[in-house]
């Protein structure tokens, strides 16, 4: 307890009066145990060194976020330590992504070709819905461009479940007849 207290007050001296000789002492009893703790962690030695001195440097310019109350000199440290090999970690997953992942690569330019047949298939559509009987295109809006389900259409319209089935179905039925006509005419 002694000890942990006399680690205390030598941050606290950091912290004051800027003391390089009680930064000293405090180097040199933490950065060793700061270094094997992070090799324990599963850190090289080489970056474990690197962390912990990031530590210390984190010691010299912050100390006066140390408050002895909360927590001891080394739980302090030991503690910034850790959070900065899990910030190396992150930083590290980061920069490990592979330039080449589909994921990460732009989305290819449209194909020009497939978005006029993309046009002339929405244009074609749209010109045989107009040609649809009025009750027939009113369900067909409802299911598909504002997507209730076929039991809520019957609600919203009062027709029964039945007929609004069969005016659905008959729609498709002629909707498939004039785009297929419509084609026809394109191909002759």
């Amino acid at each position: 307890m002694v000890q942990t207290q006399y680690f205390s007050d030598l941050i606290v001296k950091v912290a004051v009066d800027r003391d390089k000789a009680a930064f000293v002492e405090l180097f040199d009893h933490f950065a060793p145990r700061l270094k094997g703790y992070l090799m324990k962690q599963g850190a090289d030695a080489a970056i474990a060194e690197e962390i912990a001195q990031d530590v210390m440097v984190t010691l010299w310019r912050k100390a006066n976020l140390f408050d002895p109350r909360k927590s001891s000199a080394s739980t302090w440290l030991f503690r910034v330590a850790r959070n900065r090999r899990i910030d190396r970690l992150r930083r590290q997953k980061t920069s490990e992504l592979d330039p080449d992942e589909p994921l990460l690569q732009p989305a290819p330019l449209p194909d020009v070709s497939e978005e006029m047949d993309a046009r002339l298939r929405e244009e074609r559509v749209r010109e045989a819905l107009g040609k649809l009987p009025e009750e027939q295109r009113e369900v067909v809006r409802l299911a598909f461009f504002l997507g209730q389900s076929h039991s809520e259409i019957s609600e919203s319209t009062g027709l029964p479940l039945g007929t609004v089935k069969s005016r659905i179905r008959l729609a498709f039925g002629r909707l498939r007849q004039l785009i297929e006509a419509d084609e026809a005419v394109d191909v002759d």
